[in-house]
């Protein structure tokens, strides 16, 4: 069972940073390539581009929470939760008995 998981290609999980604006601010931000790519499927399907999804997440995330002690770990969980909804939506429905 761990050859599905170790033998993944290490480019997956190769980390990669992007440079972008915050609240104004220039940043960057470093995630694995598996969550960039999550996070521009998102985008993509807000029809916005990653960096305008990043930065409206954490203005939302500001206004209901305040700053987040670990916004990259906040960006993870967002992809998990993306991942999770679409499985969801995606699941075979039971034929009612």
């Amino acid at each position: 069972m761990c050859q599905v998981f170790a033998g993944q290609e290490p480019e997956r999980y190769a980390t990669t940073t992007r440079r972008l604006r915050l609240n104004g601010q220039s940043t960057s931000i470093r995630l694995e390539n598996s969550f960039w790519a999550i996070l521009d499927e998102i985008a993509e399907g807000e029809g916005v581009t990653t960096p305008a999804f990043v930065s409206k997440l954490h203005s939302e995330v500001l206004e209901q929470r305040g700053e987040p002690s670990n916004f990259t770990s906040l960006l993870r969980c967002a992809c998990l939760v993306f991942l999770e909804s679409k499985a969801a939506h995606s699941a075979p429905l039971l034929a009612a008995e």
